[in-house]
């Protein structure tokens, strides 16, 4: 036939934009401004999230990350009851500090320790109380929905048994814990509509147990927690040849699910979604709403689920199919972690405040900022989220349930081809929970996210086949 001579919609992606240039108008009507990749346009921040991120204060992380390295070592295997010394000395410095930001939210913020004793293993001699301390900002209008950011509060020195040595950990991770902390104190203050959970976990350093413990809890209570973030290094922005790039930060997101079954593998290698876990999704939407002029920053996405022989906070929540990713400095200086403090031929070592960049821990602090309000304040992610694939057809149907947010506006079906990483393409489909697009779902890739009546857009949802 003659018109199958030219280009067709259902073969070729490009052809397709024309064909939904209404809906891509559509979306620029929005909070959205052009985005540094092309394609898909990024969330711009609304003027509340701009006024959040202008109270996050540089001089207070400094003085978080300062008083917790005074604290000597913060080893978990150090001492639990010394005032002045040790993981418990610094605990419950955390928790008054946490509880007095609490003060500010009119009840809304709560403030727990979070407990249990380890049984020994491997780096853990014998059994050890490992403490979380926890806020819990309650959602005004989705509060079962929730939202985690953590950072790990205990140290190490050289040798990871070592439980003496001075170990201030200002880098790894004090700064992750002042970020925490920072996020807290400026979000108390605020009405969001999910639950934001602020962490400063114990444990990570001898084998991520707090944070497993955590997840564990949500896991056992079966709680919709729809993203976590840990904060791990975050402190500098110089490497060890002295270059500095004090306007990237790294966020790790792996691409097969940690938590993945062997019958979810086979649908992952049927439709090839290896680069679209909930993760990736995650580390996506990250990009869309913080790497922008408000935050000072450019998220850079590693598609890895951590660097090479290391591990992170994250970890147990991917393994418990909760999306989850890990928030790194642009690159690590080796000298300034899990060193003992020492002079080596003229040469400092050791984890100190004075090799921080606190400027740059702020903008950290205002990437996660924006994630997390933009989170909160959205509808969540949608769910059963599915691709009919009953019929051999060159049309794409696809299907989801609706949400149940009160402010929640439609939703989008977004697109793009089987070689590229971001979504480019997007139209806007109403409150519906079916539509058909005229391309071939052979041909790319889809996904549907939802939108509030403010504009603000939920991660992508990835769609598995449905016969």
């Amino acid at each position: 036939m003659s018109q199958q001579t030219g280009t067709s919609r259902r073969t070729v992606l490009a052809a397709a934009a024309a064909a939904t240039t209404a809906g891509a108008v559509a979306l620029q009507t929005g909070p959205a401004t052009a985005h540094d990749g092309g394609g898909l346009t990024a969330q711009e921040p609304p003027r509340e999230l701009r006024a959040i991120l202008r109270e996050i204060d540089h001089r207070r992380i400094e003085a978080t990350v300062r008083r917790l390295a005074a604290f000597g070592t913060r080893h978990t295997l150090s001492s639990q009851d010394d005032p002045v010394r040790g993981i418990g000395a610094a605990r419950d410095w955390i928790l008054a500090e946490l509880r007095r930001h609490a003060r500010a939210s009119g009840g809304r913020m709560t403030v727990e320790l979070q407990s249990y004793v380890q049984e020994p293993g491997p780096r853990i001699p014998t059994p050890t109380r490992i403490t979380n301390v926890v806020a819990t900002l309650r959602g005004s209008t989705s509060p079962d929905r929730l939202y985690v950011v953590s950072g790990h509060y205990d140290s190490r020195a050289s040798d990871v048994m070592d439980f003496t040595s001075d170990a201030p950990g200002a880098d790894d991770d004090a700064s992750g814990v002042a970020v925490v902390m920072e996020l807290a104190r400026v979000m108390a203050t605020r009405r969001v509509g999910a639950t934001l959970v602020f962490a400063a976990v114990a444990g990570e350093e001898q084998g991520l147990f707090g944070a497993a413990h955590m997840a564990e809890q949500f896991k056992q209570r079966k709680a919709d927690v729809q993203a976590m973030f840990t904060n791990d290094i975050v402190g500098s922005s110089t490497a060890d040849d002295g270059t500095r790039d004090p306007r990237t930060i790294r966020l790790f997101a792996e691409g097969v699910p940690s938590s993945e079954t062997p019958e979810e593998a086979a649908v992952r290698r049927s439709v090839g979604g290896e680069n679209d876990s909930p993760a990736r999704q995650l580390a996506r939407f990250v990009k869309e709403v913080a790497s922008n002029d408000a935050t000072g920053m450019r998220v850079r996405v590693v598609h890895r689920r951590d660097r090479y022989l290391r591990g992170g906070d994250h970890i147990p929540f991917l393994e418990r199919a909760y999306p989850a990713a890990r928030f790194t400095e642009p690159a690590e200086d080796y000298a300034h972690q899990h060193q003992d403090v020492r002079v080596v031929d003229g040469k400092q070592y050791g984890d100190l405040p004075e090799f921080c960049d606190f400027p740059f821990v702020a903008r950290v602090a205002r990437v996660n900022a924006a994630a997390l309000w933009s989170l909160a304040q959205a509808p969540g992610t949608p769910r059963g989220a599915k691709i009919l694939t009953a019929a051999l057809t060159n049309e794409t149907e696809l299907v989801w349930e609706r949400g149940t947010e009160a402010d929640l506006a439609g939703y989008e079906v977004v697109w793009r081809e089987t070689t590229d990483t971001d979504w480019t393409h997007a139209t806007d489909v109403g409150d519906a929970t079916r539509h058909t697009v005229d391309l071939s779902k052979d041909n790319v890739f889809f996904g549907v996210r939802a939108v509030g009546r403010s504009g603000l857009r939920s991660p992508v949802a990835f769609p598995a086949p449905q016969r």
